[in-house]
């Protein structure tokens, strides 16, 4: 981006608006590389021939233009102009497609009338037209709008056909391969380039995915979990004995019902693999498709378990599939809370008879609603729910504004699902969560963060919200090793043991975590847990007042780092008067008050760290 010309004068006259110009800069994918500079040569060249001088820019890369939710820079555009903060009269685009490709173009004319609204001329200099409100202007505008969304149906389209004869041809097109199998990439010539890991992609477009028996362990354990459910015909006992054995699941989770009936379900153990069961288009939400768009290729893989004893599981479990009415899954569930005593998802999911919580959420909607309707009230509190909506909107902001602050400082960002995901340079993973509040009778409340599918390494932005999860409390930031629970849990107290830093708005913590990541070398790790960031309590505490109080401390002592020397108690007064004058000789006098044996020194030696590690204490 270096190359891209923007300056930003502050406090300019209103006489000069006329001349100031902003330009906004998009492209689709990251393999673009020289777009975003060949946009920008087009638009400065307009600006010269028409006396504009830019003076901000507003990029996007990287960014569909089928949304405007994962667009940082129009959003941070239309927000400028809407709150009055935009210091340009012009906004300059390449063309009409750089602007959006929304399916509904009743939307990309809607952030144009925002700008005209406020007195800001959008102009596309790349377009043979001048966008000056005629008929004629009007007419092709429009078209082109039209035009740039049908080209991203009419792509959508051919990649879906591309990846249909993919699919004949037995490869696999994304998602996980399942237990006990595992990708192996191909090359154009039929050879295997070896097994791709967990996370791995594929770069040249002429190698490809196929799917193989994964190590023989997890082999095994398919084979026995089909030979036992022909003895036991129950899934749940299956994981209860998985469970026993530990025998890790391949997310590393307990074994469930739903994982085991998943596994008997799955035809890719004989040899077969399906696609189009599900279908995303034009960034939408997922779509069931009906069985007879289904392709499956078989023999593909080298199957695991025999055809005959895979069509005797899958027939055992669909003689056993019962039809019930609403009341009936209703009645059972009441039978099962007079027996229990309380309802879960762990419950019913465990109960013979019972439908799984998906069938129950598809039939009632949520389980809240089967739990009033069985007249059950949980103990927890399920009210935030109600604002999880408005709070995943606010969470998208934010990843948005990180996103943006990040690349202002240099940095590059890829997002997945969303902005629930940010990605730094390649190698920094930032997740964007809420920090719900939970209350305790008689006790202090806490905030968790919920895990959902996948928490990667890296860092956590959250923000934090106040009682009864109405309004925002802070923003919080802490560091993640990926294997956390589902859930993590912090008190107030708890956050300033922890090192869990805190921030009143959200521009300070995305001017944090650029500070953290594009303050060091961008491809060095997120910190480990070990290694928290300083939190900066309420209370002045002096360092001399820290040290003393670890030297004192039974548990939290120096004895953690070294042995405590013989006469440590003589030599502490003389280390913290010295600490407190500022002196740059502590650790000399250190080492002379306890003498010049050579384990007195290793003893100054290793003190000599502890002092370094204090300003994790934010000393």
């Amino acid at each position: 981006m270096a190359n891209i010309p923007a300056a930003y004068r502050p406090h300019q006259l209103k006489s000069q608006l006329g001349i100031r110009a902003a330009q906004y800069l998009r492209m689709s994918t990251v393999r673009q590389q020289y777009s975003m500079q060949n946009q920008a040569a087009v638009i400065a060249a307009y600006a010269h021939d028409h006396d504009l001088t830019i003076v901000r820019t507003y990029c996007d890369e990287g960014e569909s233009g089928l949304l405007i939710k994962n667009r940082a820079g129009l959003m941070q555009l239309i927000d400028n102009v809407q709150t009055g903060e935009a210091d340009f009269s012009h906004v300059l685009v390449y063309d009409v497609s750089r602007w959006g490709r929304f399916q509904d173009i009743d939307e990309s004319a809607h952030y144009e009338f925002v700008c005209k609204r406020a007195g800001i001329k959008v102009a596309y200099c790349a377009e043979q037209f001048d966008n000056d409100g005629s008929m004629l202007s009007s007419m092709i505008k429009n078209i082109k709008r039209v035009m740039a969304a049908e080209f991203s149906r009419e792509l959508s389209a051919k990649v879906h056909a591309g990846q249909c004869r993919l699919a004949r041809l037995g490869f696999k097109l994304g998602g996980r391969p399942g237990y006990a199998l595992l990708r192996e990439l191909i090359d154009a010539r039929q050879q295997s380039r070896g097994a791709l890991k967990k996370g791995d992609r594929k770069y040249l477009t002429s190698d490809h995915i196929r799917v193989r028996p994964g190590i023989p362990e997890e082999v095994a354990v398919v084979r026995w979990v089909f030979q036992r459910f022909l003895e036991v015909r129950s899934e749940v006992v299956i994981a209860a004995e998985l469970n026993r054995k530990d025998v890790p699941t391949s997310t590393g989770t307990r074994w469930t019902r739903a994982t085991v009936n998943r596994i008997l379900r799955n035809e890719n153990y004989v040899g077969n693999l399906t696609f189009n069961r599900r279908s995303r288009k034009l960034r939408q939400s997922y779509t069931d498709n009906p069985p007879e768009v289904w392709i499956t290729s078989e023999a593909c893989i080298e199957p695991i378990i025999e055809r005959d004893a895979f069509l005797n599981v899958n027939k055992i479990i669909e003689e056993r599939r019962v039809d019930l009415t609403d009341e009936e899954m209703l009645s059972r569930l009441r039978g099962t809370l007079l027996k229990e005593g309380r309802i879960s998802c762990a419950i019913v999911d465990g109960t013979i008879g019972l439908p799984c919580t998906s069938t129950y959420q598809k039939h009632f909607g949520s389980l809240r609603n089967v739990y009033r309707l069985i007249g059950y009230t949980p103990k927890r509190s399920y009210e935030f729910l109600e604002s999880r909506p408005l709070w995943a909107e606010e969470n998208a902001k934010l990843g948005l504004q990180i996103a943006m602050v990040i690349r202002k400082a240099g940095g590059r960002t890829t997002s997945r699902d969303g902005t629930a995901y940010l990605r730094v340079n390649g190698s920094i993973n930032i997740s964007i969560r809420v920090a719900l509040w939970c209350g305790r009778q008689n006790r202090a409340p806490y905030w968790s963060i919920k895990r959902d599918a996948r928490l990667p390494h890296g860092w956590i932005a959250a923000t934090r919200l106040s009682e009864h999860n109405g309004s925002v409390l802070d923003y919080v930031l802490l560091s993640t090793d990926g294997k956390v629970r589902r859930t993590m849990s912090f008190s107030e107290r708890a956050r300033i043991r922890r090192g869990i830093a805190s921030f009143e708005t959200p521009d300070a913590l995305a001017r944090a975590i650029t500070k953290r990541i594009i303050g060091r070398d961008c491809s060095s790790p997120a910190p480990k847990p070990s290694d928290r960031e300083p939190s900066i309590p309420n209370q002045k505490r002096s360092r001399a007042a820290l040290i003393e109080r670890r030297y004192r401390s039974p548990r939290r002592s120096l004895s953690c780092s070294f042995q405590k020397p013989p006469d440590l108690k003589r030599t502490r007064p003389v280390c913290v008067s010295a600490w407190n004058k500022g002196s740059d000789s502590f650790l000399m006098k250190f080492a002379g008050d306890c003498g010049s044996s050579t384990e007195n020194r290793r003893h100054a030696d290793r003190l000599s760290n502890f002092i370094a590690s204090t300003e994790w204490f934010g000393l």
